[in-house]
This record gives C-alpha cells, structure tokens and sequence, in this order.
C-alpha cells in the first residue's frame, strides 16, 4: 500500500487539522521528536510498557496519556521508544500519526520538514488462532493482513499488486465484506526480527466480541469461521486474528515507514484451548524480541 497523495515538503498544515499543547508536543500523545527513537516497539496492554522498559539500559523519557504510555531510552546501547496504543485500528491510526508528526512536521511552523524520518514499528502481542493444528503459546508474525474498518479509504492510496491478489482471493472464497482491504507487512524487519514460530495472514477485527466470532448475550453471525479457517492464497493461510495488525501496516506503509508484527497466541478458537500460562507465553515473546533488537 503506498500513499498517492500527501502534503509536500515545506506546505502548511491548519491548525485543526494537527493539535499541539502548549510546550509543542503532538495532542494526544504529548510527545515531542526527540521522544521518538527510530525503532518504535508497540504494545497494547500499557502495563507492558513498563515491563519492556525495566530492561533497558536506562529510561530517558516517560509519559502516560489516556490509554497512551510512551517510554524512551536505550536497549544494549541503541535508542528506542516503547508505546502502548490501546485497543483498535482507530487508536492506531491516531498513534501512529502522531508518531509520524512528532518527527516529520515542525511544531513551530506547522510545516512538513523537508528531510523525512523513517520509522521501524514492531507491535508486540496477542491474538487467537483460527488452526485447530496451532497451539497456544505459538508465535506468529503477520506477513500480510486484512481487515474492515476501511480506515485507509480515508485517505489517497493504491494497493501493490500482491495487495490487490490477496482481497480478490479473500473475496472469492467467502470474505467478501464493505470496506475489506490487505496490507503487507515489512519484509525487512520480518527477517530482522526471526523471533516467530510460525508466519502467514492476519484478521484485524474491528471489534473483540461479534466481529471476532464470540457470542456472549448476542449471536454473532461469524462464529463458525468457516471461510477463515479453510482459506489458502500463495501456499498462505489466516493464521490468526487481533484487533490492530492491518491498520498498523496501513498507516505505516502510506506515511512511509516500516512495519511487522509478532504476536503470541493465546486462544485456539478451533479446540477451544486457551494458555495455561499467558504471562510466561507474553514474557517469551518480549525476551526473544530483546534478543534480536
């Protein structure tokens, strides 16, 4: 997915369109450039925050706003920033454009800065699985997603061409909903970070109950995950779904940044199994995500 229309170098940005506090960090996450490592790792859980950065060398910056909390520091003696960005596609859109304006447009002018930070996102995670085969505490790195919210159509873009291949299949074989799109992740941090057990398609899911399949009072219409759970495109199957994948690679590609995400499993939705375990399997993933960094 690539953007096919942006504001230029040095073009100014209204007021209402980007909020700054008074001491010029971005709105919702009061943040500034320098709060802003070029690796980002990104959690949802802000608890997690604090347990990344307790193994740091030493903590620069921290900040805790709403659901966001951003630790800044250095890990084996490289800058990185930690976030928390809630829950959702939308939280992620505004997390990642703040990120993105914290280091590409001056605060004082409003101006789009003519030399362009590229930023590396890792999300680190949690999902469920749709492989009856996959158990729980397995690790799997998100080549591609899908979802929809339709947040990208917000915005001017195209899809590449494996892009567009992936939403045909997906609606040829039973995926055929408003709003669908599919978005690649970062082949270079997927071979940077080579810290999963297993890789393929992920389902974004616009919500944790209904959308994901769960009946609780309601019934929701896609319990049986039939089409999911039976879909193969490019010797590639939906390995799992969580709630912020899709548009994390979306937002990432269309601003020009890289991005991958690992998450951990903690429910099979096929057995019904869930971790015996979750705190040890999320430690997992953190230490062997430390390990690469």
């Amino acid at each position: 997915m690539r953007a096919t229309q942006q504001r230029q170098a040095l073009e100014n940005i209204p007021q209402t369109h980007l909020i700054y506090n008074s001491d010029g960090s971005v709105y919702h996450l009061g943040i500034r450039e320098e709060h802003v490592a070029d690796d980002v790792w990104i959690v949802g859980d802000p608890d997690r925050v604090g347990i990344i950065s307790s193994f740091f060398d030493h903590v620069d910056f921290q900040i805790h706003r709403r659901e966001f909390v951003l630790h800044k520091g250095v890990l084996k003696g490289k800058p990185l920033t930690i976030v928390s960005s809630g829950i959702g596609v939308d939280n992620i859109e505004i997390l990642i454009s703040e990120l993105d304006a914290a280091v590409n447009v001056d605060a004082g002018t409003h101006q789009v800065k003519s030399n362009l930070r590229s930023l590396k996102f890792l999300r680190l995670g949690t999902c469920g699985t749709l492989r009856g085969e996959v158990n729980p505490g397995t690790i799997v790195a998100s080549s591609f997603a899908y979802a929809y919210d339709g947040v990208p159509y917000s915005y001017e873009m195209a899809f590449s061409s494996d892009e567009i291949s992936l939403m045909q299949a997906l609606r040829e074989q039973g995926m055929d909903r408003p709003n669908l799109y599919a978005v690649a992740g970062s082949q270079g941090l997927l071979n940077r970070y080579s810290i999963f057990d297993l890789k393929g398609i992920t389902y974004t899911a616009n919500g944790f109950y209904g959308p994901q399949g769960r009946s609780v009072r309601l019934k929701s219409k896609l319990e049986a995950f039939t089409a999911e759970s039976g879909f193969e495109w490019q010797q590639n199957t939906i390995t799992n779904l969580e709630m912020e994948c899709a548009g994390l690679y979306a937002m990432a590609s269309l601003l020009g940044h890289e991005a991958m995400t690992c998450c951990v499993i903690l429910a099979n939705r096929k057995t019904q199994e869930f971790s015996a375990n979750p705190a040890a399997d999320v430690d997992r993933l953190i230490q062997k995500a430390i390990a690469a960094f």
